[in-house]
C-alpha cells in the first residue's frame, strides 16, 4: 500500500471521508428537491418547505432544484417520510444517504410495491452472501418472485455490485455452479411466478431470443478470427453467465435501478484503488469489475450517462497498460453487436457531454469527455483486432544514416531542434497490442462510425495541436485518438503542423544568416521554364534534396520564367498540374493507364531513371505540405504502400481488376485445376515495346503446375510480383521523394490510406449548394442580385462534367477540398457592365470576375464558352 499521510491520516482515509461528505451533501439536496416536488406524504404537514404543506405554492423542477440548494445551505427543516412512504428498499440498508438516492431514482411501480411493506413478513437480507453466482441470483430471484417483494435482491445487488471485492469474486468460472441456463430451464424458472402478467412473459421470451442471437453472433467471423489469431483471452469471470443474469434482471424495472445505484457508489473506491494502490499487479482478477459492468446493456441510458458513466470511464482510463490491452483483446473476441453496443455507449457519453451550445472551458479539460475518448480507444482497437488483419506484408523502412558528428548543431544551440526526428509517435496501447490501424483491411465496424461529429464541432484544433506537440504530458490531445476525428479536423491539425514547420525553417534561415553572414532564402523558390518544366523542376529539387532536404519543408513559391505574377497559391497549382500532366503522359512510359478503371500504375518496363519517380513523390508531398489538391488517379494500394504496407491479392481488385477476377475464379474453381487450366508458376507479360517476357514465381516455375493444393500460393506470389517486385525500383524512388517532405509530419499517425488520398486528390463529391452558401461577393455584387441568382440557377443546371470544368476554371482543380465545397472560399466580383467579353478568374484567390450580363441566356452562353475553352494559368 502507498504510505501517504495527510495531517496524520492515510490519504485513502482522507479521500474516503471527502467522498462520503460529498455524497451526503448530494443526497441531502436530492431529499430537499423531493420534498419540494412531491412532499413528505403527511396531509397535516406544517413545514413551509414541503409540498405536502397546505399553504405551499407548487413550483417546477428547475425552480425546485435552485430552492433545494438554498435550503441545504441554510440547513432547513427536512420532513421525515410519512408511513406511506417509509420502508423504501434501498441498495444500501446501512447508509441513510444511499436510501435517499435509491428513493429518488426508484420508479412509481417500486414505490407502490413498497407501500405494502408493513403487511409482509420479515424479509431475509441474505447478509451471508458475499459474492454472487448465477445460481444464487436465480435462487434469490425465485424467493422474491414468490413473495412479490424484490427488496432482498435489490439489497444484495446493491451490496455486492457496490463492493470491488464482492464484484471481483462474483460470477467466477471456478465456483462450480451447475449452470441451469438452457432456454427450457430458464422458462421453467420464469414459470414459477403463476401470476406473472403476459407482457412480462413476452419481454422475457424476447430477451431469450436476443440472448440466443447474441450467442450465435459471438461465434461469427470476427470473433472466430480474433480467437484463432490471439487464442482465447483468459479471464476468471464467466462472461456468458453475466450476460444471462443481466438479461434476466434488467427486464424487471423494479430491480434495474439497483445497478445504477451500486455503480455510483462503486466507482469512487475503484478510482482510489487504481490511483494509489497497484491493485491490478497484486490481483489481475480486478479486471473482472470492468468486464462485468460493461455487460450491462443499459449503460447508454440517460441516467447512467449523467450519473455513473463519467465516473466509471475515469476509473477505466486509470487501468495500467497491460490491463487495458487484456481488456481490448477480450472485447475483440465479442460479436459485432456487442462491440457496437459498447462503442455507442461511449459515443453517446461524449455527445451527451459536449452537446451544450455554450461551453466555458476547453473540451480537452473536460475529464468526462477525455476519459470516454480513452475508453472508446479500447473498443476501437478491439474492432481492429477482431477484423480482417494483415500484420505481415510490411514495406521495409528506409533508415536515415546516423550523424557521426558529436558537435551541437545550430538548431540545438538555438533551441530549434528538429521536431519528431524519429517520426510520428506510436500509441502505447497500439505497441502493447502489436498492431496498427493500417494492419486492418476490414474492421468489424466501419471506421467512420467511430467519428464523433459533435466533438469535432466544438474542438479547438489550434489548442489541441499545441497540446499534441508541446504539452502532451500534462494535457490531453484528441489527436492521440485520431479515429474520433474526421478528415477535415485532422487536416486542420496537419495544416498547423506544416505552417509551424515553415515558420521554423524561416527562423532557422534568418539565424544562419546572422551567424554565418550568408543571405539564405527563407522560402522554397522554384524558377522554371514552361517548355522545360520537368527538367528544371527535377534539377532544382534534386539539388535541394541532396544539399539540405529540410528546405523542402519551406513554403513553396513558383515562378514561370518570362511571366509576371506573384505566387499566392495559383501559380503553384498550375505548376503541379503541368508537372503531373507531363509525367503521367502515356507516351513517356512512366505509368500505364487502365481505360476501364481510369487509373494509373507504375510501368515495370519504364526506361526513366529513378529521379523522375522521386520527383513525383516530392510533388505529392509538397501538395500535402502546401495544401494543394492534385489531379492524380492512383489505386488505393499506392497509398497503402506509401503508409508502409505491401500490396496483396485483395489490392488487385481496384488496381488490376481483370487479373483479380481471373485469380478469384482460380481460387473458387471446384474442378481439377491442374488438368483443366494447365497453369504453371511461370507468368508472361509484355514489355514497353509489346514483346513478351516471362517470369518464374518460383525456381523452375515453368515445371511446377498449379494444383488445388498450391493455388493459394500461386495467387499470393502472382500478386506479390505484380504489386511489389516488378515495380520495386520505381516505387522505392517514388516513396523516397514523398518521405523527403512528409517524414517529420504526423501524417502517418493521424491518417488512414483513404484519408491520405483525400488530402492529395480532394473529394469528387461536389455539393454546389454548399459552395453557394459560403461564396462571398465583391465589386457591388451581393447574394440577392439578379445576375447572382441567375448565375447560381445556371451553375446548378450544369451537367456533372460542366460543373467540374467550372471548378477547374475558377480554382485550378476539379476536386473539392477535404470537408467539401463548403470549405472552399470562392469570391464572385463584378467585372464591368454588360459586354461580349468572357468571364475570367484568378485561381490564386478562387475569384471569378463576372461581367453584369443583361440576360440569363447570355450569361450561360458566355460562362460555358469560358470554362470549355480555357487552358492554362491566366489564358482564355
Amino acid at each position: 500500500p502507498v504510505k501517504m499521510i495527510i495531517r496524520g491520516y492515510p490519504v485513502t482515509s482522507c479521500l474516503n471521508v471527502l467522498y462520503r461528505k460529498r455524497a451526503a451533501a448530494k443526497h441531502l439536496i436530492e431529499r430537499y428537491f423531493r420534498q419540494l416536488t412531491e412532499g413528505c406524504g403527511n396531509g397535516a404537514c406544517t413545514n413551509e418547505f414541503c409540498a405536502s404543506c397546505l399553504g405551499f405554492q407548487p413550483m417546477d423542477n428547475n425552480a425546485a432544484a435552485v430552492r433545494a440548494l438554498e435550503l441545504y445551505k441554510i440547513n432547513a427543516k427536512l420532513c421525515d417520510p410519512h408511513p406511506s412512504k417509509k420502508g423504501i428498499s434501498a441498495a444500501f440498508p446501512d447508509n441513510h444517504s444511499a436510501k435517499d438516492t435509491h428513493a429518488a431514482l426508484m420508479g412509481d411501480h417500486e414505490r407502490k410495491m413498497t407501500d405494502k411493506d408493513d403487511l409482509l413478513p420479515p424479509r431475509e437480507d441474505f447478509r451471508e452472501v458475499h459474492y454472487l453466482t448465477e445460481d444464487k441470483v436465480y435462487e434469490i430471484l425465485s424467493i422474491c418472485e414468490g413473495k412479490r417483494d424484490y427488496s432482498p435482491l435489490i439489497r444484495v445487488i446493491g451490496r455486492i455490485f457496490s463492493s470491488a471485492d464482492g464484484l471481483v469474486q462474483s460470477f467466477r468460472k471456478d465456483q462450480g455452479q451447475h449452470k441451469p441456463h438452457t432456454k427450457e430451464q430458464r422458462k421453467a424458472h420464469q414459470g414459477k411466478d403463476e401470476d406473472k402478467d403476459e407482457d412480462e412473459k413476452e419481454r422475457s421470451t424476447a430477451m431469450d431470443q436476443e440472448s440466443e442471437e447474441s450467442e450465435a453472433s459471438a461465434s461469427s467471423r470476427g470473433a472466430a478470427a480474433a480467437e484463432s489469431r490471439l487464442g482465447p483471452v483468459e479471464v476468471s469471470v464467466d462472461v456468458e453467465a453475466v450476460r444471462r443474469v443481466y438479461a434476466r434482471l434488467l427486464s424487471n424495472e423494479t430491480i434495474e435501478a439497483a445497478f445504477l445505484n451500486a455503480l455510483v457508489y462503486l466507482t469512487p473506491h475503484v478510482e482510489l484503488d487504481l490511483t494509489y494502490l497497484d491493485v491490478y499487479d497484486t490481483n489481475p482478477d480486478y479486471l473482472n469489475i470492468f468486464v462485468i459492468v460493461m455487460e450491462n446493456s443499459n449503460l447508454h441510458s440517460p441516467e447512467y450517462l449523467e450519473m455513473a458513466m463519467p465516473l466509471f470511464c475515469k476509473c477505466m482510463s486509470k487501468l495500467p497498460l497491460p490491463a487495458l490491452a487484456k481488456l481490448t483483446r477480450l472485447w475483440s473476441q465479442y460479436s459485432i453487436e456487442q462491440i457496437r453496443r459498447m462503442m455507442e455507449t461511449f459515443q453517446q457519453l461524449i455527445t451527451f457531454t459536449v452537446s451544450p451550445s455554450f461551453r466555458e472551458h476547453l473540451v480537452n479539460d473536460d475529464d468526462c469527455v477525455v476519459a470516454a475518448a480513452k475508453c472508446l480507444k479500447l473498443v476501437f482497437y478491439a474492432n481492429v483486432l477482431g477484423g480482417d488483419l494483415d500484420t505481415d506484408h510490411n514495406e521495409d523502412e528506409e533508415e536515415e544514416p546516423a550523424s557521426e558528428s558529436s558537435e551541437l548543431t545550430l538548431q540545438e544551440l538555438l533551441g530549434e531542434e528538429r521536431r519528431n526526428k524519429k517520426g510520428p509517435r506510436i500509441d502505447p496501447l497500439e505497441k502493447e497490442l502489436g498492431i496498427r490501424t493500417l494492419d486492418c483491411r476490414q474492421p468489424l465496424i466501419p471506421f467512420e462510425e467511430f467519428v464523433n461529429e459533435p466533438l469535432n464541432d466544438v474542438l479547438e484544433m489550434d489548442k489541441d495541436f499545441t497540446f499534441f506537440k508541446v504539452d502532451s504530458e500534462s494535457k490531453f490531445s484528441f489527436q492521440t485518438c485520431p479515429f474520433i476525428l474526421n478528415a477535415c479536423t485532422k487536416s486542420l491539425g496537419l495544416y498547423y503542423d506544416n505552417r509551424i514547420s515553415m515558420y521554423s525553417e524561416r527562423r532557422i534561415t534568418a539565424l544562419y544568416s546572422l551567424v554565418q553572414g550568408q543571405q539564405l532564402n527563407p522560402y522554397l523558390r522554384l524558377k522554371v521554364r514552361r517548355d522545360h518544366i520537368i527538367d528544371d523542376a527535377l534539377v532544382r529539387l534534386e539539388m535541394i534534396a541532396m544539399e539540405n532536404p529540410a528546405d523542402l519543408r519551406k513554403q513553396l513559391f513558383v515562378e514561370f520564367e518570362g511571366e509576371q505574377g506573384v505566387d499566392e497559391g495559383g501559380v503553384s497549382k498550375e505548376f503541379f498540374q503541368l508537372v503531373l500532366e507531363e509525367m503521367f503522359n502515356p507516351d513517356i512510359g512512366m505509368f500505364t493507364y487502365d481505360e476501364s478503371t481510369k487509373l494509373f500504375w507504375f510501368n515495370p518496363s519504364s526506361l526513366e531513371n529513378e529521379a523522375q519517380f522521386t520527383l513525383i513523390g516530392i510533388v505529392l508531398g509538397l501538395a500535402i505540405y502546401n495544401n494543394c489538391i492534385l489531379d492524380v488517379h492512383f489505386p488505393m494500394v499506392v497509398y497503402r504502400k506509401l503508409m508502409g504496407k505491401k500490396g496483396t491479392y485483395l489490392d488487385l481488385a481496384d488496381s488490376h481488376p481483370v487479373l483479380y477476377q481471373s485469380l478469384k475464379e482460380l481460387l473458387e474453381y471446384e474442378g481439377n485445376v491442374e488438368e483443366d487450366m494447365m497453369i504453371t508458376f511461370q507468368i508472361s507479360q509484355t514489355d514497353l515495346f509489346g514483346d513478351p517476357i516471362t517470369y518464374d514465381l518460383k525456381e523452375h516455375g515453368d515445371k511446377i503446375p498449379v494444383t488445388m493444393e498450391n493455388r493459394k500460393e500461386f495467387v499470393s506470389l502472382y500478386a506479390e510480383y505484380i504489386l511489389n517486385k516488378s515495380v520495386e525500383r520505381q516505387f522505392k524512388a517514388f516513396r523516397r521523394g514523398f518521405q523527403m517532405v512528409t517524414n517529420e509530419s504526423p501524417l502517418k499517425c493521424l491518417f488512414r490510406p483513404e484519408e491520405v488520398e483525400l488530402l492529395i486528390c480532394g473529394s469528387r463529391n461536389l455539393d454546389f449548394y454548399a459552395l453557394e452558401e459560403t461564396t462571398e461577393y465583391d465589386g457591388g455584387y451581393h447574394k440577392d442580385c439578379r445576375i447572382i441568382k441567375d448565375f447560381w440557377e445556371t451553375v446548378h443546371s450544369f451537367s456533372d462534367e460542366d460543373k467540374r470544368l467550372f471548378l477547374q476554371f475558377t480554382t485550378g482543380t476539379d476536386r473539392a477540398p477535404v470537408g467539401g465545397l463548403g470549405k472552399l472560399k470562392m469570391i464572385i466580383a463584378k467585372n464591368g457592365p454588360d459586354t461580349d467579353r468572357l468571364p475570367t478568374s484568378h485561381t490564386c484567390f478562387n475569384a471569378l470576375l463576372l461581367p453584369e450580363y443583361d440576360t440569363k441566356e447570355k450569361l450561360k452562353e458566355r460562362l460555358l464558352k469560358a470554362i470549355t475553352y480555357a487552358k492554362g494559368f491566366g489564358m482564355l
